[in-house]
């Protein structure tokens, strides 16, 4: 199913409208968190009045859930859903809770099957996304990979396409997440056995807008997000073989790409600051290679529009944050570095966390929070001026990044999804 000419083809004046546009959705979702890292995939929220330290009797609410998972709550309105797998993986669950009070509103199951997977990943990693009407969740294994629309209110299934697998020669399992543009469903599979994809699919029906077939060396496990270039939507991707790449996500056409400069997996979500974008590769728990990337570039861009590299002090898992015209990278080992966005050059580098780190940070009214997988949340001052402004002991593990919505930060540990209110 071919995209539609008036949405593969905007007029003149829906360019000069992109910008507005985009800035209005963004003003409009500011108080939902409807994807992984919330609005824009950026992880950055306004909200005043979290606390910067706080114990067990400060959550209002935390309730159990049926299983394990890695991915972060998303949260529409008064509604938050969380997705959880049952340890071997043979039956997985979506679930909305009422934000406010932790009510469960509905639980739908699904089945599944074990298969093999990283130590530190989990049977539901890919953290779902929604427009306040459906919410859509990803599901992979080595025989099936299919995404799932269900209502919001009700949880029932609305439509359910069936993907090609998702197979790894390392044995990782999946992880990436589906994200919203326009009328699409965008899915990422660039797996390393076999052709992967990216697929773009109606969100209403799940008919498929556009496939662009992809062939990478190592799985990407990057989730993608949406930019606006000079009034026009980018995709921007962040993998192996093309390392850091521009997508019309209208098409599925890449636009250009930086070949070659990858040598590792991509894991962390790239970020966009005044017309750079940044990804980065690595492994075995450290970050290798950064790349900050001018975005309007045609084809192959590597010689012409890299603004700067990094090769110390990265991040593997955890994706940076861009607050204030600063960089903000927390390492796997719990060391944090402030850098200029500009040029790269680092103002601060201090350890600030304990132990090791899978979750992303997040920023809150210009403060980061990010857990340890032990659960230990270190908060800093997202500044120039380094400050460590609390800790404080969630009282079991995770590696999920938190979500931040309506006054409420939601936290998923491995056994509880808990709910911290702004005073």
């Amino acid at each position: 199913m071919s995209v539609a000419k008036w949405a593969s083809q905007p007029s003149l004046g829906m360019k000069k409208i992109l910008p507005l546009f985009l800035l209005s959705a963004a003003i409009l979702q500011a108080e939902n968190w409807p994807q992984f890292r919330g609005p824009n995939g950026a992880g950055i929220s306004a909200q005043k009045g979290l606390p910067v330290t706080w114990g067990a009797k400060d959550y209002t609410w935390k309730v159990k859930l049926p299983g394990i998972g890695h991915s972060s709550p998303v949260v529409w309105g008064d509604t938050v859903l969380v997705t959880s797998a049952a340890q071997a993986g043979e039956k997985r669950a979506l679930q909305a809770f009422v934000a406010a009070t932790g009510k469960l509103l509905w639980t739908k199951h699904l089945g599944g099957v074990t298969h093999p997977k990283h130590a530190l990943n989990s049977y539901a990693s890919a953290t779902p996304c929604t427009d306040g009407q459906l919410v859509f969740v990803a599901w992979g294994d080595n025989d099936e990979y299919f995404v799932v629309a269900h209502d919001l209110k009700t949880g029932m299934e609305k439509w359910r396409a069936q993907l090609p697998p998702s197979l790894s020669k390392h044995g990782h399992g999946t992880a990436t997440s589906p994200i919203l543009f326009e009328d699409s469903v965008i899915l990422l599979n660039e797996h390393d056995t076999g052709p992967g994809y990216i697929v773009a699919l109606n969100k209403n029906t799940g008919k498929q807008q556009w496939l662009l077939k992809r062939k990478i060396e190592i799985m990407t496990y990057a989730t993608p997000i949406i930019i606006d270039v000079n009034g026009a939507p980018q995709l921007i991707n962040s993998c192996l073989d093309d390392g850091l790449m521009g997508i019309d996500p209208r098409k599925g056409k890449v636009l250009w790409s930086t070949p070659g400069q990858f040598d590792l997996r991509t894991v962390a979500t790239p970020v966009h600051w005044n017309g750079l974008v940044y990804g980065s590769c690595g492994g075995g728990g450290k970050g290798k290679l950064m790349l900050a990337v001018k975005v309007g570039g045609k084809g192959n861009v590597s010689e012409t529009h890299i603004a700067w590299q990094r090769k110390r002090s990265l991040p593997y898992v955890p994706s940076p944050i861009i607050y204030k015209d600063h960089i903000y990278m927390w390492l796997d080992n719990g060391i944090v570095v402030c850098a200029n966005p500009k040029t790269g050059e680092e103002i601060w580098d201090e350890r600030v966390g304990r132990g090791d780190f899978s979750s992303s940070p997040v920023c809150i009214d210009g403060k980061i929070y990010c857990s340890s997988r032990s659960g230990e949340f270190t908060v800093v001052d997202a500044s120039p001026e380094f400050k460590i402004r609390g800790r404080s002991l969630l009282g079991e593990q995770t590696h999920a990044t938190p979500a931040v919505s309506n006054g409420r930060m939601f936290i998923r540990g491995f056994e509880h999804l808990f709910c911290l209110e702004a005073k």
